[in-house]
């Protein structure tokens, strides 16, 4: 299938893979042994909910590099009766946490985050209190409908019989080798006898089967008890600080998405402390002035745009993105058409600018994303994370679990809108993103990929809106991305192009991917779905058709043979 856009761009990509059809259930994840888990729910009687939270459980064990029960993230849901609720599973700062707990490795750069030592980034020190486990069986409690042990088999099966490490799960441990070899118990998997582990190499996980089986057993009451004391332990041993109490106390927050519109659809995203809605809807009342078909797909026109709006959005998250509970975000008057006017009027097409927030002062790559649906309009759209790949880097002894990094999301300076503060909820840019039109569901997509996300999927939907793409190819089109910096492309945008984003200005890096696996879902107006993953992740969609058979029918022998 190749997709060809050089009349107008002088852009030419091939998609690498195919999209998947169902009319009774699609699954969509970064992982196929994940995307077999959650149809598995879909065919046994379950919902889109069951068959997302099989996916996660699943996930934690074939791509740990990306997701474990000791992470946070976000859930966009749309249920029958077409309400939106997000639920908010974000980590939280421990209750000993401070502002000042690390000393900043860049003090005078406010873009980097990291501390003196790494130890913001690696090691017991860099773990936030963990809403994984607790959201997830909250969900399926709420609005699943099989039991958490049934939904939980496959992610046990895969533990304890072992599954064949891809080249991508390869890849990312060949990446963290250095760290994770300082821990005996992850480099017994995953740098085995003191090399990364190679693609096909089996990954047991015994004692990890052992923790989802008393999960299945006692759910996210577990923490309450033993499992949740060897977790703090685990983790004091590390020299964190996320006590046994930190976990019974956590709690997830329901939110309402925010909503906007954009050409003939409306945009429903998550609010803060995600960024993704503010930013995405500021960026979109921006380009809305804009005729981007026209332009092209990857023209030097579309793409400047693209730029200067996500620097524009990277300069006012700045200085108000964060917890609502702890950062007054001026979330009205952001995703305004008014601020959208002004903020356009001071676009110039023929340079780059540098940007600064238009508002008064008041994260990681490694990530994943499903996206589940089901033929009674349930959408389970869920971008989960332990932040950096392989989160701090270490295995709580006996439990088999890695805990999360994602105090290294936040800002180690005191005083900023992302300094670190007891109880303080990560922000994310994660855009678990569902796009009506007419009031129904048209497409439900997101992605991994850190501060990459959000602009990422927007570039995903203005492929479908503007630009007239298949999913395929909305999913695996080239991206763009800066926050005010260098502007990243990818391979497939033409030295021509590329050549006349540098002489307006823009300093252009050219890099392999950005961002990560695109998991999307699109609905046809006949009841079927189409499901889509790209090529920056072990992505796989896997449709569920057919169904049982016909009321009243029964096998009739035939009148001549055996009786």
């Amino acid at each position: 299938m190749t997709s060809d856009w050089t009349t107008r761009a002088g852009t030419r990509f091939t998609c690498e893979k195919r999209p998947a059809t169902g009319s009774r259930g699609m699954v969509v994840t970064n992982h196929p042994l994940a995307s077999a888990a959650g149809a598995e729910m879909l065919a046994a009687g379950g919902n889109a909910v069951d068959g997302a939270i099989a996916a996660l459980f699943t996930l934690t064990v074939v791509e740990p590099m990306m997701v474990g029960l000791l992470g946070g993230g976000t859930a966009h849901l749309r249920l029958p009766d077409g309400t939106h609720t997000i639920i908010d599973g974000m980590a939280t700062c421990a209750s000993a946490a401070r502002p000042d707990m690390f000393t900043p490795a860049q003090p005078e750069n406010p873009r980097f985050l990291e501390s003196v030592g790494r130890t913001n980034v690696v090691g017991g020190l860099s773990v936030a209190t963990p809403g994984n486990l607790k959201a997830w069986c909250e969900i399926l409690e709420r609005f699943g409908s099989l039991p958490l042990a049934d939904v939980m088999q496959p992610a046990i099966r895969h533990a304890e019989r072992g599954f064949r490490a891809t080249p991508y799960l390869a890849e990312c441990a060949k990446e963290a080798a250095s760290d994770m070899a300082k821990d005996p118990a992850i480099a017994a998997l995953y740098v085995p006898d003191g090399a990364p582990l190679k693609p096909g190499h089996r990954v047991v996980q015994s004692d990890y089967a052992e923790t989802l089986k008393t999960i299945a057993r006692e759910g996210a009451a577990a923490l309450d008890g033993a499992l949740g004391q060897a977790v703090a332990d685990g983790i004091a041993r590390a020299g964190g600080i996320v006590s046994a109490e930190d976990i019974r106390a956590y709690c997830t927050i329901e939110r309402a998405p925010l909503r906007g519109p954009y050409r003939d659809v409306e945009i429903v995203l998550p609010p803060p402390p995600a960024s993704s809605g503010v930013h995405v809807l500021q960026m979109l009342n921006i380009l809305s002035g804009y005729d981007l078909r026209a332009m092209g797909f990857g023209s030097a026109d579309t793409l400047h745009l693209l730029a200067e709006c996500l620097k524009i959005a990277f300069a006012d998250r700045a200085v108000a993105s964060g917890d609502p509970a702890f950062v007054k975000v001026p979330v009205e008057k952001l995703i305004s058409a008014a601020y959208g006017d002004e903020r356009r009027a001071m676009l110039d097409m023929a340079r780059a600018q540098a940007w600064g927030a238009g508002i008064a002062a008041a994260e990681s790559n490694n990530t994943t994303h499903i996206t589940v649906a089901d033929s009674d309009g349930r959408i389970a759209c869920m971008t989960q994370t332990i932040n950096s790949t392989f989160g701090a880097r270490f295995i709580v002894h006996g439990t088999g679990m890695i805990p999360n990094n994602y105090l290294a999301t936040f800002d180690p300076r005191p005083g900023k809108a992302l300094s670190i503060a007891p109880g303080k909820r990560v922000t994310t840019s994660m855009a678990p993103m569902i796009v009506l039109r007419g009031g129904k569901p048209a497409y439900a997509l997101g992605m991994p990929g850190g501060l990459r996300i959000f602009g990422s999927v927007m570039q995903g939907m203005l492929n479908l809106v503007d630009h007239g793409m298949s999913l395929q190819e909305a999913v695996e089109a080239p991206r763009l991305w800066t926050q005010g910096d260098a502007v990243e492309m990818e391979p497939a945008f033409g030295e021509e192009v590329r050549a006349t984003l540098a002489a307006r200005g823009h300093d252009i890096a050219r890099m392999p991917h950005v961002g990560g696996g695109m998991c999307a879902i699109g609905f046809r107006p006949d009841g079927a779905m189409e499901g889509a993953a790209c090529w920056r992740a072990d992505g796989t969609a896997v449709g569920v058709g057919g169904g049982l058979a016909r009321e009243g029918v029964r096998f009739w022998p035939d009148a001549a043979g055996p009786r």
